[in-house]
């Protein structure tokens, strides 16, 4: 499928684009039992997209039972892992032959350029689901070492019913990266997206069918957190709960799920990430041109953004001058025009809550060296400069909290261990970067950080083949790689005495 060239051109599409609001059970779409819808409203110029069903309680028994049903039927459970493959390639390349329009529904709810809703979150949510389904088929059990007359088998089988929570900024992505281990080890998937951006979880729904994923196996339940998302948090029937979102939500499904069945939990939560200059860098070009992106790209709503920039005080200010200089380019721009690199926020509370933390900056005394304000309010949408803080201490606001926007707050360091002591004070320990021309200091550094992945001269590094995940209040289990596949199944221990 062509990718159109212009902005009128993805216009005329959208104008075209019949849109879904309706929640997906039992292979097909319907109204939320109680009839409730929410407004789902674009950030790109505050207009309604579609009335969206708003689930709840009634709508997620449903959904648990049907997802029960069809995994104890077997159809899908008990399926081949090879006949599994390749219906879960079919269904990557339904979302590849449909790019665009799952494109521009990601781009219309949460408000992303074009340009990367395309090449990167669907490129991406395909490339997700054809690995995990290549993957399936070559993925061994075991045999223990035993005495001659017995035999020791370990096998894994799929846990059952899979409620997956899936955050705003990454909707797609984000999904495919749960249900690519998830259905291709024969689970059922009961599938909440957030209620800011629920589009393509509805539209890729039907996609599935499509591709030959039974009815009942994956159901998409639109609605708010504190209704569907805390209805299947509880449930006694769902036997296990991934999420990626914040980690104030994340300490809260933990809660629910002792509350409940005690089921697994997975978490992939907030991140508050040094990106950490060294004197040494080996091109301080590079570093500020990934520092920008590190903070800008997706408008900062990235849980591996780059919010924490330490920097050694030899190149302080020639790398923030540098930044400065890069940003520029990343000023806000129409997110349907191919040319824009950053578009608007995903909606208004995002908005002044990025707005409130630049204030925060301003009052504790961070001094302002660029953006900092809201930008083409006349389109009635919602925008933000890039906005960069020098003169940051690390326990200012804008530094130890997770703003979910592009702010970056400038921290100085001299020498390696307090770069480590900087980087390592913070609750969270999702990702790191370090740039610096000494192998050693590299290794030592990347060693010494609390973070599940840290990036050597470079930032946000890696493939389905590495494992996603943090430490500390960052969450637990992993995405991506087959290391995410542990999530979604048990382990079961079968002893044969001959």
């Amino acid at each position: 499928m062509s990718t159109p060239k212009k902005r009128s051109e993805w216009e005329s599409l959208a104008a075209s684009l019949s849109i879904n609001g309706k929640a997906f059970i039992n292979g097909e779409y319907q109204d939320a039992v109680s009839g409730n819808t929410f407004d789902c409203i674009s950030p790109i110029d505050g207009r309604l997209l579609v009335k969206v069903a708003s689930c709840d309680l009634a709508d997620a028994n449903l959904a648990v039972a049907n997802g029960r049903s069809v995994f104890e039927s077997g159809v899908w459970s008990q399926q081949s892992p090879v006949k599994r493959k390749q219906v879960m390639i079919r269904f990557a390349e339904l979302l590849e032959e449909n790019a665009n329009e799952l494109a521009l529904l990601e781009t219309l709810d949460m408000g992303k350029p074009i340009r990367f809703s395309k090449a990167v979150d669907v490129v991406g949510a395909a490339r997700a689901i054809r690995w995990s389904g290549e993957a399936i088929d070559k993925i061994y059990d075991e045999l223990a070492p035993t005495a001659h007359n017995e035999i020791g088998m370990i096998t894994r089988e799929p846990v059952g019913v899979v409620a997956a929570i899936v955050p705003w900024n990454f909707p797609m992505l984000m999904a495919c990266w749960k249900l690519g281990p998830a259905l291709a080890t024969g689970n059922s998937v009961v599938l909440k997206p957030s209620e800011k951006s629920p589009l393509t979880a509805i539209r890729m729904a039907q996609l599935a069918i499509e591709a030959g994923i039974p009815q009942g196996v994956l159901n998409v339940l639109p609605g708010f957190g504190h209704t569907v998302g805390k209805a299947l948090a509880l449930h006694m029937d769902v036997d296990t709960l991934v999420f990626t979102g914040s980690t104030k939500i994340a300490k809260q499904l933990m809660i629910y799920a002792g509350e409940s069945n005690m089921k697994r939990v997975w978490l992939e939560a907030g991140g508050k990430s040094p990106n950490i200059v060294f004197n040494d860098a080996p091109d301080l070009k590079a570093a500020a041109v990934a520092a920008a992106e590190a903070i800008a790209f997706n408008q900062g709503e990235v849980c591996t953004a780059g919010s924490r920039l330490l920097v050694e005080s030899g190149v302080k200010d020639e790398l923030i001058a540098l930044i400065a200089e890069e940003l520029a380019s990343w000023h806000p721009g129409h997110p349907l025009d191919p040319a824009t690199v950053s578009g608007a926020v995903v909606d208004k509370q995002q908005l002044e809550t990025v707005l409130s933390y630049i204030k925060a900056g301003k009052d504790e005394g961070a001094t302002l060296v660029h953006g900092g304000s809201q930008v083409m309010a006349d389109t009635g949408g919602v925008y933000v400069q890039p906005t960069v803080f020098s003169n940051v201490n690390n326990k200012m606001k804008i530094a130890s909290e997770e703003i979910f926007g592009p702010v970056l707050s400038v921290i100085e360091f001299n020498g390696m261990e307090e770069a480590i002591s900087i980087a390592n004070d913070t609750i969270y320990g999702l990702a790191a970067g370090v740039w610096t021309s000494d192998i050693s200091k590299a290794h030592k550094t990347a060693k010494a950080l609390r973070s599940g992945m840290v990036w050597i001269n470079h930032y946000d590094g890696g493939d389905m083949t590495a494992p996603f995940g943090g430490y500390k209040q960052s969450g637990n289990g992993r995405d991506k790689s087959l290391h995410s596949f542990d999530k979604y199944t048990e382990l079961k221990a079968t002893w044969i005495v001959l």
